[in-house]
């Protein structure tokens, strides 16, 4: 039996979600059984690590012995036994739980930055932070650097702001170090509210140092000594995390007064978020910094010449930051020699949807679409036609299969007619209704409208109407072009950027999917039959064996038929709720 066993338990919300803290609980009891008790000097140790991107095969779990690494998936509590006996004390890996080659292909394909360190650290100790390099950058600034110079790194580094604007971020601080003033902030917006997008949430439950780390270099350059990390309080496990790393911070004397010995003060509040997606735009973020409604304000004036409290405020989000130790350590030319030319290193996207392999990945900016979809995620589920992907969150658009080969960064989206956005990635197969994925998106931002200003109040919701009557197949033929140009005057109008991207989804359908829109009004019909008020059920007669399950599914009492005979379902009754077609084993009801 080795004398070096280090065992790594995914302890991020899916983990969790999925029995980690029983895996955890019951590798302590079974190691203590077998008289291997967690400790340093017996080199065995059992550690909660963040989220390791694969979400889907949780739980994950490390084994490792003498630096071999085995990866298992789906781990239970009562399969740790097995995996104690056979692996750590036995010396031969349970083949049965071990990860496929389809793990092997998400990851290997990946170049992670952000989430290097996320599922390998435990990110409730500082000093496993500190052992792969951490807080180095900040003090390389403190001890080598002016702040005009980690400013330079940062500009030569060609960073842009992961938040979605894709601003350049070393421009951003010049601009705020510019301006003179007795006090200036750094902000961290953290305030993730996408549908399906969970990156920052999982960079602060998996390494919230290095978020820590990256303001305080933020501040540095342009001469803030406070610092507030906005985020939202859905996010209970990372909130608890990022207390636990501020307070190890100020201990080891990363935060507070003259940091690593020198004239530099810093230290960051946590302000909790109620929710509001408007208050992922800085300024309605200040606003509820500052205990208003988080509404958000004409610009300019820019936070970075009046932010909170009127004071010069230099706003990045959580990915944009966790980047700076790495630049700082590693310098501008490596982060720039990522990525694209025009997008530089590398970024974090939620891939969900229709595909196989859904998780947190990190890719190079400028990799083709098809890789992330085919290569990373695994392909659509049930080999079904890949048909569109929607990045950029609830605002972003849809981008069709004849652009799989686009690559991806800034502007080769916007081309396209989407956008970065955080970093959500939703795909979508040929089972999806276009029209009813545009409604979906628009329903989110319209009941998000904060309502300050009326394209976007008024506007979003007259679109709704339109989409919500064409979906119910009492649309105009007049609709489509009513669709696109109150959509441009929001986009031209709107405050803020909620309302000037929130008719991306409508524009960007319309564009490639206008045959959908058109079979919607003009021949009441939805093309992948799923508009509830467009569908019609029917049963084939030869393919129907009588069994009476629709029959007895049906809450309506629509179908009719004896046994063993061919069923009827009397449309005038029939409240489409397709019950009939879930429970047919026969494939005998179909939908059209």
């Amino acid at each position: 039996m080795s004398n070096n066993i280090k065992i790594n338990v995914c302890m991020g919300t899916g983990g969790i979600a999925a029995g980690g803290d029983e895996v955890m609980a019951a590798f302590d009891l079974e190691l203590r059984k077998a008289g291997l008790e967690a400790d340093v000097e017996k080199h065995c140790a059992v550690h909660r690590v963040g989220c390791r991107g694969f979400c889907a095969r949780d739980v994950l779990v490390d084994v490792s012995v003498d630096d071999v690494r085995t990866t298992y998936q789906y781990i239970k509590a009562d399969m740790v036994p097995r995996l104690v006996e056979e692996h750590i004390i036995g010396g031969v890996p349970v083949e049965d739980w071990v990860v496929g080659q389809d793990y092997h292909d998400f990851h290997d394909r990946q170049e992670k930055v952000v989430l290097a360190d996320c599922g390998q650290i435990d990110p409730e100790d500082i000093q496993a932070y500190l052992d792969v390099d951490g807080y180095k950058g900040i003090v390389k600034a403190l001890s080598e650097m002016s702040p005009a110079e980690v400013i330079e790194c940062v500009k030569a580094s060609g960073l842009k702001g992961r938040g979605g604007a894709g601003f350049p971020t070393g421009m951003k601080w010049q601009f705020c170090a510019a301006n003179k003033s007795d006090r200036k902030y750094v902000i961290c917006n953290a305030d993730e509210g996408d549908p399906g997008a969970f990156m920052d949430r999982s960079v602060i439950e998996g390494n919230p140092h290095a978020v820590i780390e990256g303001m305080s270099i933020a501040a540095y350059a342009i001469g803030a000594a406070e610092g507030y990390v906005y985020i939202r309080a859905e996010y209970p496990l990372a909130v608890e995390r990022l207390h636990k790393a501020l307070s190890q911070a100020r201990a080891h004397g990363f935060l507070g007064k003259a940091i690593h010995g020198t004239s530099f003060d810093f230290d960051i509040k946590v302000k909790l978020g109620a929710g509001a997606f408007v208050c992922g735009e800085e300024t309605a973020l200040i606003a509820s910094i500052e205990g208003q409604r988080g509404m958000p304000r004409a610009k300019p004036p820019f936070p970075a010449a009046k932010g909170l409290w009127g004071k010069p405020t230099v706003i990045n989000n959580v990915e944009t930051l966790a980047n700076l130790p790495f630049i700082l350590r590693k310098g501008a030319e490596w982060f720039a020699s990522l990525g694209s030319e025009t997008s530089k290193g590398t970024k974090v996207f939620a891939l969900t949807g229709k595909i196989c392999n859904t998780g947190l990945i990190e890719v190079p900016m400028g990799i083709p679409l098809k890789e992330i979809i085919y290569d990373i995620g695994g392909g659509i589920e049930g080999d079904r036609l890949f048909k569109a992907v929607q990045t950029g969150g609830p605002s972003g658009g849809c981008i069709p299969v004849e652009h799989i080969d686009l690559p991806v960064d800034y502007e080769n989206l916007l081309k396209v007619g989407s956008m970065m956005g955080s970093g959500g990635m939703v795909v979508l197969d040929e089972n999806d209704c276009m029209v009813n994925i545009s409604k979906f998106f628009l329903e989110f931002t319209q009941s998000e409208s904060c309502g300050k200003c009326t394209p976007c109040r008024i506007g979003t919701k007259r679109l709704l109407e339109v989409l919500t009557r064409i979906t119910e197949g009492k649309g105009k033929k007049t609709d489509i072009d009513l669709l696109l140009d109150m959509a441009n005057d929001i986009k031209d109008t709107s405050l803020c950027g909620l309302g000037m991207s929130a008719p991306n989804p409508v524009l960007s359908t319309i564009k490639y999917f206008r045959h959908e829109y058109e079979a919607h009004i003009n021949d009441k019909r939805c093309p992948a039959a799923v508009c509830r008020s467009l569908l019609t059920f029917t049963v084939i007669e030869n393919l129907c064996k009588g069994c009476g399950m629709c029959l007895r599914a049906c809450p309506a009492g629509a179908i009719t038929g004896e046994k063993k005979k061919p069923h009827y379902i009397d449309t005038s009754l029939c409240v489409k709720c397709g019950a009939c077609f879930d429970v047919c084993k026969f494939k005998s009801v179909i939908k059209e």
